[in-house]
């Protein structure tokens, strides 16, 4: 599960710094916060 919410959060946050780069800033941020709350070494949701 751990496995599995790290892969999670390294997509979102790439998405994220992609949409940054595309110049859609506010969405950019959102993927990545969520990245790093959803991630194991951030606050979990799933446990």
């Amino acid at each position: 599960m751990a496995t599995l919410l790290w892969i999670i959060a390294a997509v979102l946050v790439i998405s994220g710094v992609l949409a940054i780069v595309r110049k859609q800033l506010v969405w950019g941020i959102v993927l990545i916060v969520v990245g790093l709350i959803v991630g194991p070494g951030g606050v979990s949701l799933f446990t």
